[in-house]
């Protein structure tokens, strides 16, 4: 079947082994990887330090929910808390302080042209090794030419005893 003009067949299944096939629009397409260029623009941000520009994948209003600590809302907010999370890596390092968030299994749950809900897994690697990892839920939306976070959860599954960042994960 040759591609349409407003969207291009999806190979999830083989309708010729009666498993059914979904086409993805073209804007749709565009959509899901200008998410991931905001997921990877946060992520590159916040490894280097970069506070300021990690916020800007966030909605002005948007809202930073860390489980165990109290909604963050606004780009200031988000800004104060995070820059004292790197300033303690900073400080506790006995050797040249490093970061590394790795996410995997991006999962787009719903993509419409008004929001989509994302959901990831994330590893964080510091100068004691794997310092903890969990899980990314987001709300995001549009913005001219991006997508910006409207709504970050973040649920910190395990951390070393010795992390750099992370809070212990609440034990259940």
């Amino acid at each position: 079947m040759p591609p349409e003009s407003t969207g291009l067949r999806n190979i999830l299944g083989d309708p010729r082994l009666g498993e059914e096939s979904t086409t993805v629009e073209m804007w749709e397409l565009v959509a899901r990887e200008h998410i991931r260029d905001t997921l990877a623009r946060y992520h590159w941000s916040g490894d280097a330090g970069r506070i300021d520009d990690l916020a800007e994948t966030f909605c002005a209003d948007g809202v930073l929910e860390i489980r165990g600590v109290e909604p963050l809302r606004g780009r200031s907010e988000i800004v104060a808390f995070l820059g004292g999370v790197t300033g303690n890596i900073t400080v506790s390092a006995d050797v040249k302080p490093i970061v590394r968030h790795n996410v995997a299994n991006v999962l787009f749950k719903e993509v419409t042209p008004d929001q989509a809900q994302v959901l990831c897994y994330f590893t964080v690697v510091t100068h004691i090794g794997l310092d903890h990892f969990g899980r990314y839920r987001d709300t995001l939306v549009p913005d001219g030419d991006t997508w910006l976070i409207k709504h970050r959860k973040v649920s910190t599954d395990w951390a070393a005893p010795n992390s750099a960042m992370a809070r212990r994960a609440p034990d259940n």
